[in-house]
């Protein structure tokens, strides 16, 4: 799986502040049957025994459809809940650290803006790097802008796979085609769609042509 960047094609992120964990699982589901290749618990809202039951709800559900779970920034909850990896932000632990802690066979994602952090976080032992917010997106307002350009460079940079996220939608995918990303993280265009499982479908479709 590490090995396979194909799992970073369609990669889903929630955004689960106040959706009772039913309402999640549903959700996620629905993201499931459309296609998606990863999904990332990120719960801001959570912490220590209530996020692990919502993260071992969700673990089982991907793993009935083969695909990796990633739970965002919290280590430990990763760890125990059995998930496929942990995904940690700059101002997040060390990529160091996370890689210390979740041992060799997990997947460490990293996010990265600039090809000296990129960099770092490949050394560090990430498996994966997300780029962004590439567009202008509501769901992470503290993001900063990264250019395609930025973007591509830090693909031509580094010898491990890269996500782009941020704002990424139907109608501005096509702008990433020949950046190097190995695929989209996507948040709203996915969970806030009236119709998931189609949305992710054509987002599938599209992002397999970056």
């Amino acid at each position: 799986m590490k090995s396979d960047s194909k799992f970073l094609t369609l990669y889903a992120v929630t955004d689960s502040a106040n959706i009772p964990t039913t309402e999640l699982c549903r959700q996620v589901k629905a993201a499931l049957e459309g296609g998606i290749t990863c999904l990332q618990l990120r719960d801001k809202g959570l912490s220590g025994e209530r996020l692990l039951h919502r993260a071992e709800k969700i673990r089982g559900l991907c793993r009935e459809y083969g695909v990796p779970f990633i739970v965002n920034d919290d280590v430990e909850t990763a760890v125990r809940s059995c998930a496929d990896g942990v995904h940690v932000g700059q101002t997040d632990l060390a990529a160091a650290a996370a890689r210390k802690l979740i041992g060799p066979d997990m997947i460490l994602g990293v996010s990265a803006n600039t090809v000296a952090d990129a960099l770092k976080a490949q050394a560090a032992g990430a498996d994966y790097i997300g780029v962004g917010a590439v567009f202008a997106t509501d769901t992470k307002k503290d993001a900063d802008a990264v250019s395609i350009q930025t973007l591509t460079d830090i693909c031509a940079a580094v010898d491990i796979p890269v996500v782009a996220i941020g704002g990424i939608k139907e109608s501005n995918i096509g702008a990433l085609r020949g950046s190097g990303a190995a695929g989209v993280a996507v948040v709203s265009a996915i969970f806030s769609a009236p119709d998931i499982t189609e949305a992710c479908r054509r987002l599938k479709a599209l992002a397999r042509q970056i």
